[in-house]
């Protein structure tokens, strides 16, 4: 797990220096990398589909990139990239490619619908977590404004 842990914390850190992330950012991006690879690996041991998963993994990744953005003055697309990357699928869709060039189609296509899927499924979680960002600075002014009226 300590491996597991370390590996995505590096390549989340190292996609960061690939985007030109400033330096002052390097380890929030490898952070919010690795707790996102922590929870999608929590639950995929605990049985869980790895689609429901990544979908999980991807919220927390943009909830923790929303904040880090808020906190620290900076766009939140440096974190979200560099923080997404460990649940990107690539190795899933290289097999599918694999067996495509191998006319294994059959297996081929599995691959690629399980890749779609997940590639989708990060791209909910990181929506997800903007409405939900939304909706609640919306709640939060409607409140505020409330006050101010009393």
């Amino acid at each position: 797990m300590i491996a597991q842990l370390i590996t995505s914390f590096i390549a989340s850190a190292a996609f960061g220096i690939i985007f030109n992330v400033p330096k002052k950012s390097l380890i929030q991006c490898g952070t919010v990398g690795m707790v996102g690879w922590f929870l999608y690996y929590f639950l995929v041991e605990n049985d869980v589909n790895s689609i429901a998963a990544t979908l999980a993994a991807a919220f927390l990744v943009a909830v923790i990139s929303q904040y880090f953005a808020k906190r620290y003055k900076t766009p939140i697309t440096i974190f979200n990239v560099s923080g997404i990357i460990p649940l990107v699928p690539g190795g899933l869709s290289y097999d599918a490619m694999k067996h495509f060039v191998e006319n294994d189609f059959n297996m081929a296509f599995q691959l690629a619908a399980k890749a779609f899927m997940l590639a989708g499924a990060i791209a909910m979680g990181l929506i997800f977590a903007e409405v939900m960002n939304q909706l609640v600075n919306k709640y939060n002014k409607r409140k505020l404004k409330k006050l101010n009226k009393i």
